[in-house]
């Protein structure tokens, strides 16, 4: 990068992003670096330029280069334009923080997308009106994209992402979203992966490849929408013709049966359920005996036989296709976004090697200075 940047390039709203990343507040974070809330809030909304010493100070703290703060921000991911899983019963504090982990990992699939040929999108668009138009919907998808109209999917991840869809997974601070989706130019699923249950998660998957195929340019998160992206979800991984044409019948829920289709389809034993109900292949009573059976054995909360969880593939693959032919190491990427290697790990998924000691010691010198400046002049 040519020259020191410029304080007429400072960009606020790459403070609250920063901020927003760690999950902190403007005093939690001025905390960090030793200045008010006031002065965050301030930062934030342009109304103050930061010094040279906070500055880097904020970025030391937040895990980004001090060049970072200087360059606009270009498609940031904004809260209505994201299709949330339970978007009413999630505070708004863990949709600011996943919004800015979506941010910062369309940084990074924007980079990969200017250096590499990345799939092209194939999600197709259909506007359905009813449970026969989303049935359709997904068997169109299926189809489509060469997964058969009644055969069980092996790997749903890697089927999304070479129709053009990046997937990936935040980690470690909620268990309050199971996932959400952007669509767009790139379109992006963030999955959480915190509640250790893979058919819930390829579950999840589907429901926001749902959201992507027939909810573009609509607010989602209410009862409708979510009722539909659910359906789409049971009918692309339970096709009706296959799923008829396996399910037990009988008096009663033949449950080894069930966790047999479950190695399968790869589908949960509560899933299986509901779609048989959705399809009458069980009547109301039937249903509502087998969920409180499922209840009193605990599946509610986890299921046995799972099956091994499915890894996002398109950035890690990329980022060795990028290094390979272009000789640009996953951490010089970093450098080049502007991030610390603990920001990149966590956004990308990908270890990078051990920074340089000298180079840690440094940014704690950085924070040091700044409070003993702050001591003097107090």
């Amino acid at each position: 990068m040519a020259g020191a940047p410029s304080q007429a390039d400072f960009c606020p709203s790459r403070v609250r992003l920063a901020r927003a990343f760690n999950g902190w507040t403007q005093a939690e974070l001025g905390e960090q670096v030793g200045v008010t809330h006031q002065y965050i809030g301030y930062l934030e909304t342009g109304h103050k330029l930061p010094t040279a010493l906070n500055v880097e100070a904020i970025g030391d703290a937040t895990g980004f280069e001090k060049s970072f703060f200087f360059a606009p921000l270009v498609d940031e991911f904004r809260d209505e334009e994201c299709h949330f899983r339970r978007r009413t019963t999630t505070p708004v504090s863990v949709r600011t923080r996943v919004l800015a982990h979506g941010t910062l990992f369309g940084m990074l699939v924007s980079y990969i997308d200017n250096v590499l040929n990345l799939p092209a999108d194939d999600v197709p668009a259909v506007r359905a009106k009813d449970v026969e138009d989303i049935e359709q919907a997904a068997e169109r998808c299926r189809m489509q994209w060469g997964l058969g109209r009644d055969l069980p999917v092996k790997n749903l991840t890697r089927a999304v992402e070479r129709a053009g869809v990046v997937v990936t997974r935040f980690e470690g601070f909620t268990t309050k979203i199971d996932a959400f989706s952007r669509g767009g130019k790139r379109s992006v699923v963030i999955l959480n992966t915190e509640k250790d249950a893979p058919c819930r998660t390829r579950f999840d998957l589907a429901h926001e490849t749902g959201h992507l195929v027939m909810h573009g340019g609509r607010t989602t998160g209410d009862a409708e929408t979510e009722k539909e992206a659910d359906r789409f979800a049971s009918a692309l991984l339970l096709p009706r013709a296959g799923f008829v044409r396996e399910f037990p019948r009988g008096p009663r829920i033949d449950w080894p049966a069930l966790f047999r289709l479950k190695k399968r389809w790869g589908a949960s034993v509560g899933a299986q359920v509901r779609r048989a109900y959705d399809l009458r292949l069980i009547d109301a009573a039937q249903y509502q005996r087998a969920y409180k059976y499922i209840a009193a054995q605990g599946w509610l909360k986890g299921e046995p036989d799972e099956p091994e969880p499915e890894e996002p593939e398109l950035v890690s693959l990329s980022l060795e296709e990028i290094e390979k032919h272009y000789k640009t190491s996953p951490l010089e990427v970093c450098t080049r976004l502007r991030w610390r290697s603990a920001v990149f790990e966590k956004v990308a998924g990908v270890r990078l090697p051990e920074q340089p000691l000298v180079e840690k010691r440094g940014q704690v010198l950085q924070l040091e200075l700044l409070r003993a400046e702050k001591a003097r002049r107090s």
